[in-house]
């Protein structure tokens, strides 16, 4: 099992999840995809995301302007 770090500062929406997307796309099940934002639309849009393409959002945590997303493939 990996875990893969997806840096996405400074993009802004729909860039963030679809570039999370195509990250989760080239993952086996089980990998991890650690994301990390700073639009305030990721905490909609990625979550939204995990749950349409049926995968685990494991963790999600926000530090001033930057929002992070742990995602596991399933």
């Amino acid at each position: 099992m990996a875990t893969i770090t997806l840096d996405l500062a400074g993009l802004k929406c729909p860039l963030p999840a679809m570039r999370t997307k195509k990250a989760l796309a080239t993952l086996a099940v089980g990998d991890l995809l650690d994301v990390l934002c700073t639009d305030p639309l990721s905490v909609i849009d990625i979550p939204h995301l995990v749950q349409q393409t049926g995968n685990q959002l494991v963790e999600s945590e926000r530090s001033d302007d930057k929002f992070q997303f742990l995602i596991r493939k399933t």
